[in-house]
């Protein structure tokens, strides 16, 4: 099984990685203020992984906000059109990138607590660049939302991040966001 191992970097001390793939494959590094590994599923879901290492490796996630931030459910980023840090955040959760939607990957991989899942509106097919990371287990959400990976390390550094406090977990004032994202083969 080749997994592409993901590295978050969030809001606390960097912690160092660890390769714990089963066969070469890349790895995502996201910079914030700490790092989390995310093992990437690349054999679960491969369009959805490809499409995150393209954003990736063009920094289209270097800046981008954890713009809903559910206490006890989950923290999304992603929307690399509406939220990068400092810019306006009302539209924020509302945008995707110049990339084509994606059509659901859907697994028997259940949404337990550090799994990462593909954000989408009303339509199964929508997903395109914004992802979450679960803080518990959502077992609502199996089969409806495509799984991307699962957080490997750090899952301390995500349970730090800023909370919303808005409608739906919109983060009110200056959210946290992921410096950069760069991928490592």
């Amino acid at each position: 099984m080749r997994k592409l191992a993901a590295v978050l970097s969030l809001i606390a001390a960097p912690v160092f990685a660890q390769s714990v793939e089963d066969g070469p494959g890349p790895n995502l590094l996201i910079e914030v203020a700490g790092r989390v590994v995310i093992d990437m599923f690349e054999d679960v879901a491969p369009g959805h992984v490809a499409q995150i290492t393209s954003l990736a490796e063009e920094g289209a996630y270097d800046g981008i906000v954890f713009h809903r931030v559910i206490e006890g459910f989950m923290a999304q980023t992603g929307d690399v059109e509406f939220g990068k840090k400092g810019g306006d955040m009302r539209m924020a959760g509302r945008g995707g990138s110049d990339r084509p939607d994606l059509e659901a990957e859907f697994s028997e991989i259940p949404f337990d607590r550090g799994v990462v899942g593909m954000a989408r509106s009303q339509s199964p097919n929508s997903a395109n660049s914004q992802f979450f990371i679960m803080f518990a287990e959502g077992h609502f959400l199996n089969g409806q939302y495509t799984v991307v990976g699962q957080v490997i390390e750090g899952m301390d550094i995500v349970d730090a991040i800023k909370l919303g406090k808005g409608a739906n977990g919109s983060v009110i004032g200056e959210p946290d966001a992921m410096a950069t994202v760069t991928v490592e083969r």
